[in-house]
């Protein structure tokens, strides 16, 4: 027979308590099966572990050293059973998100505020990044969850769709054209125009809108970031098309948005890891990240 559980479990009673008695209402059994297992585990340990002195029980200084190594382990018994409860409630845990960088910038901010509000010990990691290195990190199960333009889910991953809205326009504060809802691609004709880089997708759509409309803009330059355009936009430079998402992002720092005539929508998708276990975190943030989209739609639709 080897030493259980249980023997630790007397030992330790005894040792708070400083009696059979009190061990064993500590322990809810009787006071002859506390003296029992007791008198195991000082055969099995071949160790005399108490002094009966009066009808008490004494320590030895054996069992003052063999008590510090239970406490000890019992102390690390409690830190498992205390993170267990903490990632029952969602107390602790981490979430690593890819994305593009234009959803780091204008989306996640509000959905991280909202999420890490109700659960403020949560660790979340934003990692952005362009594609098509981005579809590739989500097909090797590097993160929990993605936030993409691309319509067809990468190998090994599950995508489903978040939102989908128009691109819209920016102004500079006070432009002549400001006093419009909304902006036709003839409005543009002869105005200073900022793009997005010649490879850009939403580039190339938007120069085909103006070259089927027959509207010549004035391009003056062009950039890879839409918060980069935007911000030229601010500075009178020109107007632009962009992601409603940025564009919203810098409405409250002077840039004017309008809705363009001409649909083109801006689609954000959900990329979920097939091969990578998915803990509850990533349902709650989903739900976050889906309030905000509302959120998101529903301010554009005021526009």
């Amino acid at each position: 027979m080897s030493i259980s559980l249980r023997h630790i479990e007397v030992f330790r009673a005894i040792m708070t308590t400083g009696s059979v008695t009190g061990a064993a209402q500590m322990l809810h059994t009787s006071q002859p099966t506390v003296s029992r297992e007791l008198a195991r585990l000082e055969h099995l340990t071949q160790l005399t572990l108490f002094e009966r002195v009066r009808g008490r029980l004494r320590p030895t200084a054996q069992a003052l050293q063999l008590f510090e190594e239970v406490q000890r382990a019992y102390f690390g018994l409690e830190r498992i059973v205390s993170t267990a409860a903490s990632l029952r409630q969602f107390e602790q845990g981490q979430l690593s998100i890819a994305c593009l960088p234009v959803f780091a910038q204008a989306l996640l901010p509000p959905t991280c505020r909202q999420f890490l509000a109700r659960y403020p010990k949560v660790s979340v990691s934003i990692t952005p990044q362009e594609s098509p290195l981005l579809e590739e990190w989500l097909s090797a199960q590097r993160h929990d969850i993605g936030l993409t333009e691309v319509d067809a889910a990468p190998p090994g991953t599950a995508l489903s769709a978040l939102m989908s809205v128009d691109e819209v326009c920016v102004l500079p504060p006070g432009h002549a054209l400001a006093g419009r809802a909304a902006l036709a691609p003839e409005d543009f004709a002869g105005l200073p125009f900022i793009s997005l880089s010649a490879v850009d997708p939403y580039r190339q759509q938007i120069d085909e809108i103006f070259r089927r409309a027959g509207v010549a803009r004035r391009m003056l330059l062009d950039t890879p970031s839409a918060a980069s355009v935007c911000a030229m936009v601010r500075e009178g430079v020109g107007l632009a098309i962009v992601n409603p998402l940025t564009a919203l992002d810098f409405a409250g720092q002077g840039v004017q948005v309008r809705r363009f005539t001409v649909s083109l929508p801006f689609t954000v998708n959900v990329v979920k890891p097939l091969h990578r276990p998915l803990s509850q975190l990533v349902a709650l943030f989903e739900q976050s990240l889906r309030a905000q989209a509302d959120a998101i739609a529903a301010q554009i639709a005021r526009l």
